[in-house]
C-alpha cells in the first residue's frame, strides 16, 4: 500500500483553484425525453468534499444529480454537454489549478431536439434519431490549457487499462481514473468503487473502499503529482 492510503487531511490546498464536474448529463429528444446514463455523481461529489477539506477553493460543475451539495463549493447547475463546457469556461477564464472530469458526460445528443413531444404513430413500430457527436470536454479544456493539471475519468466495461491509457494520451491528459462500470458492486450509483490511477510513468491501483475514502486519497495523489511536475 502507498502512503495516499493513509493520508492526513491538512489545509495544503489552499489559494488553489479546483474545477470538479460531476453527475450524468441530459441531452433533450423532446420535451420529456433525454438521453442521460446511470451516473449518481457521488465520485464527485466526494473529490469535492476532499479538495475542500484541504483547504481549495473548489467550483462543482454539476449535472442533475439527487445527492446534498458539499458545504463550501460554488455549485453551477447544468443539463446538457453544451451548457457542462460553458460551465467550465467561464469558470477557468482565469487558469484553474486542477480540473477533474469526473461527470459522465453524453457521447452523443440530437441532431436537432423536437419543440413538441414526440407522438407514436399508428403506422410504425419503429422510430430513427439521428445523432451527432457532443463536443468533448475535457479534451477541449486540454487544448486551451485551462488548467495546471488536467484529470479524467474512464468508466469501461471492457479492456479498461488499454482504454484508459489510450485516452490519457490522446486527449492531452496529465492524470486518467480507470474504472470498471461493468462491475455490479463499484461505480455507477454505488457507494463503493475500485479504480486504477495512470500517469503517463506511473500506474497505482488502491483497494476497493468507499468513494468518499477513495476521494481523499485521489486528491493526495493528484496534489503530489502537479507538486512533482511543478519542480521539474
Amino acid at each position: 500500500m502507498t502512503h495516499f492510503d493513509k493520508a492526513q487531511v491538512t489545509q495544503d490546498l489552499t489559494g488553489q483553484h479546483w474545477v470538479i464536474t460531476a453527475g450524468p448529463t441530459m441531452e433533450a429528444i423532446d420535451p420529456v425525453r433525454f438521453i442521460s446514463n446511470h451516473s449518481s455523481g457521488k465520485m464527485g461529489y466526494a473529490l469535492a468534499t476532499a479538495a475542500i477539506a484541504r483547504g481549495a477553493t473548489v467550483t462543482l460543475i454539476s449535472g442533475p444529480v439527487q445527492i446534498t451539495a458539499p458545504a463550501g463549493a460554488k455549485i453551477i447547475a447544468v443539463k446538457s454537454a453544451d451548457e457542462m463546457l460553458a460551465a467550465c469556461q467561464q469558470s477557468m477564464i482565469t487558469q484553474a489549478d486542477v480540473f477533474i472530469g469526473a461527470a459522465a458526460v453524453a457521447d452523443f445528443k440530437m441532431k436537432a431536439a423536437c419543440d413538441q413531444k414526440m407522438k407514436k404513430q399508428s403506422d410504425t413500430d419503429e422510430i430513427t434519431l439521428t445523432l451527432v457527436k457532443n463536443p468533448d470536454i475535457i479534451a477541449t479544456l486540454a487544448q486551451q490549457k485551462r488548467a495546471k493539471t488536467l484529470v479524467g475519468f474512464a468508466a469501461e466495461t471492457q479492456n479498461v487499462i488499454e482504454y484508459a491509457k489510450s485516452k490519457l494520451e490522446r486527449k492531452g491528459l496529465d492524470i486518467i481514473i480507470a474504472n470498471d462500470v461493468s462491475r455490479a458492486d463499484i461505480g455507477f450509483n454505488q457507494d463503493d468503487n475500485q479504480v486504477t490511477v495512470i500517469t503517463k510513468d506511473k500506474t497505482w491501483s488502491p483497494d476497493k473502499t468507499t468513494k468518499n475514502a477513495l476521494a481523499g486519497q485521489l486528491v493526495e495523489f493528484i496534489n503530489e503529482y502537479a507538486l512533482q511536475t511543478s519542480i521539474s
